[in-house]
């Protein structure tokens, strides 16, 4: 789990293992309250005057994919243990998830192509902007207490499924990391700026999360910060539902780019938070009350509230009238059913008993543990903060990582993996040494498809040193939909031969170079 690195060594972190099993209930419930909360309003532009639940629930939540697609990474993680990656996620993904609107839909067309994470959410996919990963960040959180590089890593393996390259990838590693650092850390301002820091600052959700702090600390009201949110971040109001308030129509917010969606709501969960204070009903109802994605923007902020404070923080006029029970909407229930977790009692359960085993883990058992003993108080949050935030922009951005025992194999297929008959194309294999004092030649050879043409390559890899190999390809007929190959990896003298697969998009009838 390398892509980030926290800025210096810490020191064992002691959680309260009670402690630990009531913030993660207390995440959950403030998800389910806050999805319930907001699910009425969702992707309704205007300002509205909510303060409680608005329509009957007889004891029992709404349905939300929020918490949906969390409970199928929770099935994936007991299945395959910690180590699970995007490939087994994108499994998970193919079969489990039920819609085909937006992202998820878009995503899942790409992977039954066979294009692999980060393409699978880049390609064609103008919704990679959009909120539909960091309203799933809470399951990596919760199994990586205080660990918010960890918990980072998982959410990027889980974004990039849907929103490859992009806004909405940092949205989820943003709050997966803040989430983490929550477990330890009670100031929110701290979170802000240890979750801030694991992404690059020029994104456009680092923006937008700094013009909340910068209005919040000017003294503007919650309304005038949540329509300056709208002026720089505004996604398109969503055309499956109501336009924009008329109000809101006046102040030219009718519009927007279709799908650009996470900035704006990350920044108004930021906003519930920094203007509900300790106040639980404020929080949510603060979020909700800004419009756009209110189901999510209530529902993370209700987790983050949760996991700060832990369930005495909740009041029970919450809780109560819509019990304890989790409602599905968009998962393969005729799979997986009897998997689901039912209630948000059982998902606790089953999620400290993953927790526990990811801190089990020989990379992090020296890091935090859960005891008996009281918590340690005091936790520096500059130790929890990253001094290497990912970069989509390099390694990993244009096609996947494939990791093997002693390398790590990144395929670059440039701006998009699209191939023409008889024109050439660049493949850029980044090979990377994951084991201290080994080092080796790498022959690399290339399997095309018929007529096609590379040249083979070479590596001298060091210990903790990377090399790229650069193919030019010569793509001879182009035949069906997608073209597959092989990236053959070998070393002379050593008998583990390292296979990565590859795939084009017939582009023959795409214009343009291809993105």
């Amino acid at each position: 789990m390398g892509i980030y690195s926290l800025n210096r060594e810490t020191k064992m972190i002691i959680i309260n293992q009670e402690e630990y099993r009531d913030k993660v209930l207390a995440c959950w419930l403030g998800k389910n309250i806050g999805g319930t909360l907001g699910a009425p309003f969702e992707w309704k532009r205007g300002i509205f005057d909510v303060d409680f639940y608005t329509q009957e629930h007889k004891g029992e939540p709404l349905p939300n994919d929020d918490l949906d697609i969390q409970l199928l990474w929770l099935i994936a993680l007991e299945a395959h243990g910690p180590g699970l990656d995007t490939r087994t996620l994108a499994e998970y993904w193919n079969v489990g998830v039920t819609p085909h609107w937006a992202e998820y839909g878009l995503a899942k067309s790409n992977l039954r192509a066979g294009l692999q994470p980060p393409v699978s959410g880049t390609l064609n996919n103008p919704y990679r902007h959009s909120c539909g990963a960091y309203i799933r960040s809470e399951i990596w959180a919760c199994i990586a207490p205080a660990m918010p590089d960890v918990a980072a890593w998982y959410a990027y393996q889980d974004a990039i499924i849907d929103h490859g390259n992009g806004e909405g990838t940092y949205g989820e590693v943003f709050i997966a990391a803040l989430e983490s650092a929550a477990f330890v850390v009670s100031d929110l301002r701290e979170l802000i700026r240890i979750g801030l820091s694991y992404i690059p600052e020029e994104c456009a959700v680092t923006q937008a999360v700094r013009l909340v702090e910068r209005c919040y600390d000017q003294g503007t009201s919650w309304r005038d910060t949540r329509d300056e949110i709208l002026r720089h971040f505004r996604g398109d109001v969503q055309p499956w539902n109501r336009p924009a308030s008329s109000d809101d129509i006046a102040k030219g917010f009718n519009d927007g780019p279709l799908g650009f969606d996470v900035p704006s709501n990350v920044a108004i969960t930021i906003l519930g938070l920094l203007y509900g204070g300790e106040d639980f009903g404020k929080v949510l109802c603060t979020a909700v009350n800004c419009g756009e994605d209110t189901d999510c923007t209530a529902a993370t902020a209700g987790s983050i509230y949760g996991i700060i404070r832990g369930c005495a923080s909740i009041p029970a006029k919450w809780i109560e009238p819509i019990g304890r029970s989790i409602k599905t909407i968009c998962l393969n229930t005729g799979d997986y059913n009897p998997q689901l977790a039912k209630s948000v009692d059982e998902l606790t359960d089953r999620t400290v008993a993953v927790g526990q085993a990811v801190l089990a883990q020989s990379p992090h058992r020296n890091r935090v543990q859960l005891s008996s003993q009281p918590s340690q108080k005091e936790i520096d949050p500059a130790k929890l903060a990253s001094s290497n935030p990912l970069s989509i922009l390099s390694e990993g951005a244009n096609g996947p990582i494939f990791s093997f025992d002693f390398f790590s194999v990144a395929v670059d297929y440039g701006t998009a993996p699209y191939v023409r008959d008889g024109e050439s194309a660049e493949l850029r294999i980044r090979i990377s040494n994951n084991k201290p004092r080994f080092h080796a030649n790498v022959l690399a050879k290339l399997y095309l498809p018929p007529g096609w043409k590379a040249s083979h390559g070479a590596a001298c890899i060091w210990p903790n040193y990377c090399e790229t190999v650069v193919f030019k390809v010569q793509v001879g007929e182009v035949r069906e939909v997608t073209e597959r190959g092989v990236l053959e990896l070998t070393i002379p003298g050593h008998p583990t031969v390292m296979l990565v697969p590859l795939i084009w998009v017939n582009g023959n009838s795409t214009p343009g170079p291809g993105a």
